[in-house]
């Protein structure tokens, strides 16, 4: 509708294509864009859809998975509603872009493919039996780019939207079908020197083309013919329509032994001084709202599998987790999390994930109202980032109910917005748990970040726990009206600016406020560590290179950062139940660090913005000051661990020497990098003033509520341990901040949360007892609720369970750890699933491909040799 902006009818592509393929049945066509097919599958009559089937199960139409949402990397296109298990999935494309945020979300195509053979005989046509290849075992072959990206040969475009002429085969004076096709044979011959085999492959089209399809086709199948007709001459050239499926196919019949590439693609450049680094940070705010909405999805999720149908159709309406699950997808796709959207296109991505998030919302309350036996109203407060929560500020009685996606008991810290200065918590059983009202570090007395002085004074602060895949409720009460607030100030009696817990002490410079030394108080050890806020200088290009800073290019105007300030303004807090820095740099930049007993981590929690619009690029500095010169003692080598479950790093590579290892954990995907020997530097908001000609065409100059620019929030945790007992500690960690708990508020003393019996869903109805379809059995009350009759073991995650039609769920599990990561984590676990669920008994069970769309057994999969063996 914003033809203005970019013209895109995706409908009308689909609409054209459909109708040239059953035209002639030796054409081809690629479609990856899986949410827009879905939009049009639901518009379509019944004998389209039984066309489109029929096109697919004879190979002509292939469809590639993009924007899709793969908890764990697998094939199932959530997009599709209820179509995914009627249309097959013909192939798994191999080519990744620089811009997937993932290796699990592939490339944009919207072509057919031209397969040339370069001898002969020609192959046949490659039978839909062997069309289904499994993306994990084509990683060992050898990558390359294609030599157009994913663009046609120059001079050979026939979309609507190109001026390169049509064949014309006649006997005219404007025949020129012999020179469109030495054109085509000569690029075909440039692009095999580079090929291992007689085979090569060509993109024939490119973003938003073919929605007047007869063009492309037409003009194609003139190519073809013309290019097969000169065999006749000596040519050993055959061209034919295809599908990267089938070109995988003759690479494997090859029978050759292909290099294994087991390091990373990135950084990529496509020029001097245009490395696309950028939108590893480009909207910081989005992609910790991406990240926040996929674990709130897999709560959603978890609960409905728990609770039954009827948590769809409650006392609160109708809820729906299929309306986040494809918001969750569609941000995924290499446009969005990235970054590399327009500003308005941002905001529908945003608005679409706000409005799945209500639909769950409903979803989660009906579960609670099921599992507890009320009708009580829940309260989300979802703007808790900016300390804000009409309920905590407001009532003098209220529940919280904290739920754990994890498939371990979990203890959490809950902080609330209060305005009173006193409270009293009881756990689940009534017993009183330790608490405390501070004043809320986004609400000092003087805000550096006005904007968000928007809530109550104080925090409560406690710290609560859940059952593994449950819910636990928490009584507060206030025990005195609000008092006025005065500021805490530094212990007196403390010899040093510091924090600690029994496991960490942290060492600030008490002349510039900084962070000085980690010590691991467990082990005896500590390291020097300095940490700072910096900035970059974004380069509008210059008469030696245009290229200037955006939303994909990261292109400073000079290599050294300039820090935001030299020192900082402090201020400790020291309590029972946690001890915290304040430190203030700027109008636009503070952080707290944070230690809690029992916490084994550094918790640097960074609030920046809105940036000066002059300024282009701000980093968090962290790093170790020295390492790399071996000041410290220390021989510091970079290592690169590979995140598991998540579409974004769960984490930056830590430091590790022989014996030590420092690991710091995102709350986002964040780009990083080492510059220095011993640093790390990891970008944290990002704006810019100039665009970097790479499509958006317009600045990454986030406007944030007030249009004064974006304020961000978020994380950053920092582990020091041996380097043999740190993946014990990180992968955990890691999974509590991928799938972190939930917190749900109710008033007064909120429900009564009962356990699920031991004995199953489907079991026989007490006497008295009314069953509702779908419901578990639920025994006495009780504050506590676990999905689970035990704890999976500690080395294994539950990284998904969702419903999956009547009776029916999907169920995935993972292993934390790599081999020989760990001493106990990387040994093999196992877990028994007939005893494993309270809620319901599992009385079948088939094996599926990741993905859950296809049984395991029909995946067929090819085998590769590789140089290593």
């Amino acid at each position: 509708v914003r033809n203005r902006d970019q013209h895109a009818g995706v409908q009308y592509i689909l609409d054209s294509v459909v109708a040239q393929l059953a035209a002639v049945p030796s054409r081809r066509f690629i479609y990856a864009e899986v949410a827009f097919l879905a939009r049009w599958w639901q518009q379509q009559d019944e004998a389209m859809r039984r066309l489109v089937r029929e096109l697919v199960q004879e190979g002509m139409a292939a469809l590639g998975q993009t924007g899709g949402h793969k908890r764990g990397g697998g094939g199932r296109w959530e997009g599709l509603g209820g179509t995914e298990r009627d249309i097959p999935f013909p192939f798994v494309p191999i080519h990744v872009p620089p811009g997937v945020p993932s290796p699990s979300f592939l490339s944009p195509w919207v072509s057919p493919f031209l397969f040339l053979v370069l001898s002969q005989p020609c192959p046949q046509l490659c039978p839909q039996s062997l069309l289904a290849v499994v993306a994990g075992e084509v990683t060992v072959l050898s990558p390359g780019i294609l030599p157009n990206v994913y663009n046609p040969p120059p001079g050979l475009c026939w979309d609507q939207l190109c001026t390169d002429p049509p064949v014309v085969d006649g006997d005219g004076p404007e025949r020129n079908v012999d020179t469109v096709v030495s054109s085509f044979l000569d690029a075909a011959a440039t692009q095999a020197q580079q090929y291992r085999t007689n085979h090569i492959i060509m993109t024939m089209g490119s973003d938003f083309h073919y929605e007047n399809a007869h063009l492309w086709f037409k003009n194609l199948d003139k190519l073809i013919a013309h290019v097969n007709a000169r065999q006749a001459n000596g040519s050993r050239i055959h061209a034919l329509y295809s599908t990267p499926s089938c070109y995988l196919r003759e690479l494997h019949r090859a029978n050759l032994t292909w290099p294994l590439k087991t390091d990373d693609f990135f950084p990529y450049s496509d020029g001097p001084n245009q490395y696309w680094t950028g939108y590893f940070s480009s909207r910081p705010a989005f992609k910790g709202y991406e990240r926040l909405s996929s674990s709130f999805l897999q709560i959603c999720s978890q609960l409905e599998a728990l609770a039954g149908p009827s948590a769809r159709e409650g006392p609160y309406g109708t809820g729906d987790s299929s309306v986040l699950r494809k918001a969750v997808a569609v941000a995924q796709h290499h446009d969005a999390v990235s970054g590399t959207e327009r500003q308005h296109v941002a905001n529908d991505y945003a608005r679409q994930l706000a409005k799945g998030w209500d639909c769950c919302q409903v979803l989660v309350a009906n579960a609670l109202s099921l599992l507890g036996g009320t009708k009580c109203p829940f309260v989300f407060c979802n703007a808790l980032n900016i300390s804000m929560c009409p309920l905590s500020e407001t009532a003098d009685h209220f529940t919280v109910i904290l739920y754990n996606p994890l498939a371990r008991r979990v203890a959490w810290p809950v902080r609330l917005p209060v305005r009173g200065s006193s409270y009293a918590v009881t756990d689940p059983e009534g017993q009183p748990v330790a608490s405390q009202v501070s004043l809320d570090p986004t609400n000092p007395p003087n805000p550096p970040h006005p904007p968000l002085a928007l809530g109550a004074p104080g925090e409560l602060l406690f710290q609560a726990w859940a059952p593994p895949l449950g819910f636990s409720a928490f009584g507060v009460k206030q025990l005195s009206p609000a008092d006025p607030w005065e500021p805490p100030e530094r212990p007196s009696g403390d010899p040093e600016l510091q924090i600690e817990n029994e496991h960490l002490r942290v060492l600030f410079d008490p002349r510039t406020g900084l962070l000085r030394e980690i010590q691991n108080l467990a082990k005896g050890f500590s390291l020097p560590v300095s940490q700072g806020f910096y900035w970059y200088n974004a380069s509008a290009g210059n008469t030696q290179n245009p290229q200037a800073s955006g939303a994909y290019i990261f292109r400073p105007n000079s290599s050294t950062p300039i820090p935001v300030a030299k020192c900082a303004t402090t201020r400790l807090l020291k309590t029972p139940l946690v001890q915290e820095l304040h430190q203030n740099f700027s109008a636009w930049c503070s952080q707290v660090l944070r230690l809690r007993p029992g916490q084994p981590y550094l918790e640097l929690e960074w609030t920046v913005g809105p940036i000066p619009g002059t300024a282009g690029h701000t980093w968090a500095h962290l790093g170790t000051l020295g390492a790399g010169q071996g000041t410290a003692g220390h021989s510091w080598a970079h290592l690169g661990i590979a995140p598991r479950s998540s579409s974004s790093h769960l984490f930056c590579p830590p430091w590790q020497d022989e014996k030590l290892q420092l690991t710091v954990l995102t709350d986002r995907s964040q780009g990083g990098g080492s510059i220095l020997d011993g640093s790390l530097e990891l970008m944290v908001h990002r704006r810019l003033l100039k665009d970097d000609n790479r499509g958006v065409t317009e600045p990454l100059n986030e406007p944030g509520s007030d249009g004064r620019g974006l304020v961000v929030r978020g994380r950053h945790l920092v582990l020091l341990d041996t380097a043999a007992a740190s993946a014990d500690q990180h992968r955990p960690l890691a999974q509590e901040m991928t799938m972190s708990p939930s917190v749900v508020l109710a008033p007064g003393a909120g429900p009564h949360l009962r356990q699920v019996s031991g004995e199953g869903l489907w079991v026989s109805p007490a006497p008295g007892e009314v069953r509702v379809p779908g419901v578990p059995r639920l025994t006495q009350p009780s504050p506590q609720f676990s999905g689970l009759c035990q704890a999976l073991p500690p080395n294994i995650h539950l990284l998904s369970l969702e419903p999956r039609g009547a009776g029916s769920l999907l169920l995935r599990l993972e292993h934390l750890y790599e081999r020989g990561e760990s001493q106990n984590g990387s040994q093999p676990a196992t877990v028994d699933l007939t005893t494993l669920f309270s809620a319901f008994t599992i009385t079948s069970v088939r094996e599926m491909a990741l993905g859950g769309d296809i049984p395991l057994r029909s995946v067929s999969r090819l085998l590769w040799t590789t140089a290593t063996g």
